[in-house]
């Protein structure tokens, strides 16, 4: 088992034991819905109320990961107006990476109920639908995130095209999906 993929088991047991609701995102989902590709990096979205991240923080500390002093703080960071954390496992001068989103915006909390159960190199969790992957990957829009549109859509075949614009609407990017839909294609 890799060092990425043990992470990802170690933090969604954790997840689990404290009871708080998790979908896998990023790379790591492209794998679950789309074809395989590496990733170095494990990322999450969480419903957890911010009074409770510090018991999170520890927890993880006990299992091994370094929480940066900033977000034990209670500063949050935010990308692309999505709240998260980070925190990572230090492996023999080689750093695993965890962004953790934080399920504030209806966006991720409607991500969050869509969640589905998926085998993630031998490691059953749960992850973001594949629409709603896609519509991260378009948040994002960095040239990753197109080939791994055209590769869920590619794997998934039919997807929520009404939901996919419902959202893309409600995030602003409804020009920027139309374009990329058109783009990746099958």
């Amino acid at each position: 088992m890799s060092e990425l993929i043990r992470s990802l088991e170690e933090v969604t047991a954790a997840f689990d034991r404290l009871t708080i609701p998790y979908a896998v995102m990023g790379g790591l989902a492209v794998r679950a819905h789309g074809l395989p590709r590496p990733t170095y990096d494990v990322d999450f979205t969480i419903a957890i109320e911010r009074p409770e991240l510090p018991g999170l923080m520890d927890e993880l500390e006990d299992m091994g990961y370094t929480v940066p002093e900033i977000y034990r703080s209670g500063w949050v960071d935010r990308v692309a107006e999505m709240p998260l954390f980070k925190f990572c496992l230090m492996i023999g001068g080689n750093s695993i990476a965890v962004d953790v989103f934080l399920a504030e915006t209806d966006f991720l909390r409607s991500a969050l109920q869509r969640r589905l159960r998926a085998e993630i190199d031998g490691v059953t969790v749960n992850v973001v639908s594949p629409e709603d992957l896609i519509l991260l990957k378009m948040i994002a829009r960095r040239p990753r995130d197109i080939g791994d549109i055209i590769d869920v859509r590619f794997a998934q075949g039919d997807l929520d095209e009404t939901y996919l614009r419902e959202w893309a609407g409600r995030l602003k990017i409804a020009e920027r999906f139309d374009e990329i839909w058109r783009e990746t294609a099958p």
